[in-house]
């Protein structure tokens, strides 16, 4: 058996819960039970429904927190914008793939064909919010080299993340998805041989 955590607040109990939950999704799925959630959170089975109410609001809960962009958006303004700009997109596009293979992972163990319909959970507002702060972050990487892009910063960005999607979904990508560095370099240098001054 495992310890017992100590007391929390509530709050942090629930994040606490949810950090526990998620990697039992990523290999249990919605089968996973309120006991092994129990045990690897170290508490007892009773302070789930406590916290919760029931194992769906849990998973709910633990859903909602592996598509909360803002984990996303601290690692973006990390970069170091002293950087080249190759390497700051790499480091952009590496950001950014690693969220999608969580996410990715967590729909297919919970057999989820789509992600979940904010708009129906009443926080579509709150999603887009959030997702506008990562991209607007995603384009602060590229903003300091503006002058060298035949696109904004802002077109950039969104034709960056839509190859980053594709390229890093595991269907679409046919079972090879790309690494950073070919993403980046197939944006930037696509792939035509370029003569001395080609545009």
């Amino acid at each position: 058996m495992s310890p017992r955590a100590a007391p929390l607040p509530p709050d942090e109990r629930r994040a606490a819960l949810v950090a526990a939950t998620l990697p039992l999704l990523r290999v249990h799925g919605t089968e996973v039970s309120t006991r092994q959630i129990a045990e690897a959170a170290g508490v007892a089975e009773g302070t789930i429904f406590r916290a919760f109410g029931n194992k769906d609001a849990l998973i709910e809960a633990a859903v909602a927190t592996a598509f909360d962009p803002l984990p996303v958006v601290r690692d973006l303004e990390n970069i170091d914008r002293a950087l080249p700009l190759r390497d700051r997109t790499i480091l952009a596009v590496e950001v950014f793939q690693e969220r999608l293979r969580d996410v990715f992972g967590l729909l297919l163990a919970m057999r989820m064909h789509r992600p979940p319909d904010f708009k129906a959970l009443g926080k579509e507002a709150r999603r887009k919010y959030d997702a506008d702060l990562a991209n607007a972050a995603f384009v602060a990487v590229l903003t300091p080299d503006a002058a060298s892009l035949r696109y904004s910063p802002e077109e950039v960005a969104r034709r960056i993340r839509l190859m980053t999607f594709s390229a890093t979904h595991p269907l679409i990508s046919d079972g090879q998805p790309l690494t950073a560095e070919e993403i980046v370099d197939f944006a930037f240098d696509g792939v035509r041989i370029h003569d001395s001054g080609d545009r």
